[in-house]
């Protein structure tokens, strides 16, 4: 299958695959569509980035678009998501992709008002994308029904068990027919998840179209090893570099996205934050602005990170390194999406080098590191305290770290 023509889609799909620039599937949309289109379970193994949701939504558009909607029209495709932004996102492709067909699909999720969710869903829709808590929400008070979906789909299945919501999901799948066909899509398959797996999935087609632990190779990491109030200043000078065009900035916690945000404004590299305190329309809003190019740089927290599908991120910069190595390979993913290439850049003090360790064992290398340049701290403002243990001081005020014996406590007291 060279060619999208080459697959089993109606017109009006195709149609508006080619509006979108689409010329050639990529490898798991090579592997899937067809398969999904005769109706079989898929278990897969992918990472965002690609090409995984049209690899789902395509030929569930063209199996309800085989046939008639019913009257009433019922909830036949249900997507499960962890995030309310890759809710989005997902709601957005089968609505371009279905723009040619009389298909109704919305999304559900919380941090927004309900009363436009049950509207959508009492006028009837074909496809629900939704995340588990809302979703749970609005079928105890009877407004989602769901026993007449035909196709379930579990995206990011290994994030919903990081966040919690395994046994929501268990809940939910309870309520649908045992007769459907289920699409279960995860970029790493652990225990819980293969158990999952096992227990709805009939007669599965495994596809596994990159390692689940490994890097896209398309991505340049790099490595700066240096003190932690050091940090701002060299990120501050490494995004003055205009080849840094759409820029993501991982932190470890809600606070220092935050912060980082404030003060890279602060040196008029115009940047944003989004993390799960913020609210939906706040998040929409930053997460348009970077994607538009209104905002060059957005700050953002691992939780938030799965929701971030946008196009054209030139560098990730991980400013902490993550707590689990795992999301060290879901950061960087955020680049090198669609076949481009791109760069990761990590940054690494004297108390992260366990979480460096552990990120290098996952991905098989040592991440090639980088001279820090010289002459630099003091050419930029002082950094503040992003997330650490350092006190907050007027701006031209003497710094100096906090003791490591301090800063170790409190790591220790926030993980807890």
């Amino acid at each position: 299958m060279n060619r999208f023509e080459d697959f089993p889609l109606v017109e009006p799909i195709l149609r508006a695959v080619r509006e979108e620039g689409y010329e050639r599937p990529t490898p798991i949309q090579h592997q899937t569509i067809r398969l999904a289109t005769e109706g079989r379970d898929i278990l897969g193994c992918a990472q965002t980035g690609t090409g995984k949701t049209a690899a789902f939504a395509l030929p569930i558009l063209q199996r309800l678009q085989a046939a008639p909607p019913p009257v009433p029209r019922h909830v036949r495709v249900l997507v499960l998501s962890p995030t309310r932004e890759l809710t989005s996102q997902i709601g957005d492709s089968f609505a371009r992709y279905g723009r040619h067909t009389a298909l109704r699909c919305t999304t559900v999720f919380g941090g927004v008002g309900q009363e436009p969710q049950e509207r959508a869903l009492r006028g009837g829709v074909d496809i629900l994308i939704a995340t588990p808590g809302r979703l749970l929400d609005l079928m105890r008070q009877r407004i989602a029904r769901l026993d007449r979906v035909e196709i379930l789909v579990l995206d990011e299945a290994d994030r919903m068990l990081d966040m919690g919501f395994i046994h929501d999901v268990r809940r939910i799948i309870s309520a649908l027919p045992k007769k459907r066909q289920t699409l279960f899509f995860s970029a790493t398959l652990p225990r819980d998840i293969m158990s999952l797996a096992q227990d709805i999935l009939i007669d599965p087609i495994h596809v596994e179209v990159t390692p689940p632990t490994t890097t896209v190779e398309k991505i340049v990491q790099s490595l700066y090893c240096l003190e932690k109030r050091e940090k701002f200043a060299l990120l501050a000078r490494l995004l003055k570099d205009p080849q840094m065009r759409r820029v993501l900035v991982f932190t470890r916690t809600k606070r220092a996205a935050n912060k980082l945000a404030e003060h890279l404004n602060r040196e008029r590299l115009h940047a944003d934050a989004i993390h799960g305190n913020k609210g939906q329309t706040a998040r929409e809003k930053a997460l348009d602005d970077f994607k538009r190019g209104a905002c060059r740089v957005l700050v953002a927290t691992d939780i938030a990170s799965r929701g971030i599908d946008v196009d054209d991120v030139t560098h990730v910069i991980n400013f902490d390194l993550p707590d689990v190595p795992e999301n060290y390979v879901h950061r960087i993913g955020r680049t090198a999406r669609a076949g481009a290439g791109g760069a990761a850049i990590t940054f690494c003090s004297t108390d992260e080098r366990e979480e460096l360790a552990a990120v290098e064992r996952l991905i098989g290398m040592a991440i090639p590191q980088r001279d820090v340049p010289h002459g630099f701290i003091r050419a930029v403002l002082p950094p503040l305290p992003i997330g650490h243990a350092t006190p907050s001081r007027p701006h031209g005020s003497s710094h100096h770290a906090a003791p490591r014996g301090s800063y170790a406590r409190r790591r220790r007291h926030r993980r807890r």
